[in-house]
């Protein structure tokens, strides 16, 4: 500290009610205006130039500490102002240039919370359907944000990533997967926009592989519960003794083999009832490629028949729009068939087509819309087999409403009940 021949006490602080400066030493005044405020100042010249900097309101700021800022602290590491003037340094300079520091780090200052509402608003547009949205923003909120939601992104370290998934790594594997990989995207993000730096601690190969057990280790794989094909015709019958626009566009996804969402989100010009074909939007597809559906001639009943009560644009009308996801889930449920889901009828489909036909594996594949997987039969593939893939639904169809006996057998290959089983 430097040596105070004049000084300053706490009392004479206190008591001091004339408007001035009152030297403490080393460039410390205690200052008093006209309405008796008290404030610190450091006063100073350099280069022939008078500067003076606040410290502070003496109701904010003792004694001890403004003269800890005119004098610095070794051991708490703080540089006093009389030591930057020695340095050569400017303390206004200084202080301006802190403070320019400090709002640069709080603009910089982002929770993990802020990045993923950034991040998924930055992607929103590109994400084609709004339940994706929902499901990034309820598996944080369930497991992310409780652990570290609110903290600054670059604190995000492996130990609060492991915090995190290993709760629910062994018992809710693909969840905690969909979690990880959520979690690394944000990290990424936030590192592009300087809002962190360094390796991304939610990555998994190399880093979250040596900490957590391998998800092929702990994944149980779950099917969908799909009705056996042999069961069709009874399970169809009953379904017509359901009433409801659920319950017809429930055996239209059973007759062409589609997912849930690309029913329900079904429009009217999506469909060409002349060329007997429905063409989904490759927005509404889980491949993003358009696919083309051929209908049967029991499907084409169907959109007649929903024709007749058009609401809106959608096939499937609610009130104002679409069905809810769980309109044919609940058609299910008043059947008491709890056994089955909805998406378990592709399954259906797929083992129909590859024990009762002789159609080739791509076309049931691609009346699923899978992809090829064999990349190079894909490369040659340019069509879309429609045509044949449109006998495939008629057979299925017929399969569908023909009534059959216990111990009938389906042939194989052969032209029977009308059909043109196998006949490409």
């Amino acid at each position: 500290m430097s040596k105070n021949k004049i000084g300053l006490t706490v009392k004479t602080v206190e008591h001091k009610k004339t408007p001035g400066y009152y030297a403490d030493g080393g460039n410390l005044y205690l200052r008093v205006t006209k309405n008796l405020t008290k404030s610190w100042a450091f006063i100073y010249k350099r280069d022939g130039k008078r500067t003076e900097i606040g410290l502070g309101a003496v109701d904010d700021i003792t004694l001890t500490e403004a003269r800890i800022k005119r004098d610095g602290d070794a051991v708490n590491g703080v540089r006093g102002l009389n030591e930057l003037l020695r340095a050569g340094i400017d303390p206004l300079f200084e202080k301006q240039r802190q403070a320019n520091e400090d709002k640069a780090q709080r603009a910089k200052f982002m929770t993990f919370q802020q990045c993923a509402d950034a991040y998924i608003n930055a992607h929103r547009a590109g994400w084609k359907n709004p339940k994706h949205i929902q499901q990034w923003q309820n598996t944080l909120s369930q497991y992310a944000f409780p652990v570290f939601g609110d903290l600054d992104v670059k604190t995000i370290d492996t130990g609060l990533i492991t915090k995190c998934l290993e709760p629910i790594w062994l018992t809710k594997n693909e969840t905690a997967g969909r979690v990880r990989g959520r979690i690394e995207s944000i990290l990424d993000w936030a590192t592009v926009h300087e809002y962190r730096d360094g390796v991304n601690p939610a990555r998994w190969r190399g880093h979250l592989d040596k900490l957590l057990a391998k998800p092929s280790k702990v994944q149980k794989t779950e099917h969908h519960k799909a009705l056996p094909y042999m069961e069709m015709n009874a399970f169809i019958d009953q379904l017509h003794r359901q009433d409801g626009i659920a319950a017809k566009c429930l055996e239209f996804t059973i007759l062409t083999a589609a997912r849930t969402g690309e029913t329900i989100g079904a429009t009217w010009d999506e469909i060409d009832l002349d060329a007997k074909t429905w063409t989904i939007p490759a927005v509404r597809m889980k491949a993003e490629r358009e696919h083309r559906v051929p209908l049967s001639s029991q499907a084409l009943t169907i959109l007649n028949d929903m024709a007749a009560v058009r609401l809106n644009d959608y096939v499937f009308p609610s009130t104002k729009k679409g069905l809810s996801n769980m309109a044919m889930l609940a058609v299910l449920k008043r059947m008491d068939r709890a056994d089955i889901t909805v998406h378990g009828f592709r399954s259906t489909f797929r083992d129909w087509a590859a024990e009762s036909t002789a159609y080739p594996n791509e076309v049931a594949e691609m009346a699923l819309a899978h992809a090829i997987k064999n990349l190079t039969e894909a490369a040659y593939r340019r069509g879309d087999l429609i045509e044949k893939r449109g006998r495939l639904m008629e057979e299925w169809s017929r399969y569908c409403k023909t009534s059959r006996l216990i111990g009938d057998v389906v042939p194989i290959n052969k032209k029977a009940a009308g059909g043109v089983s196998g006949n490409l």
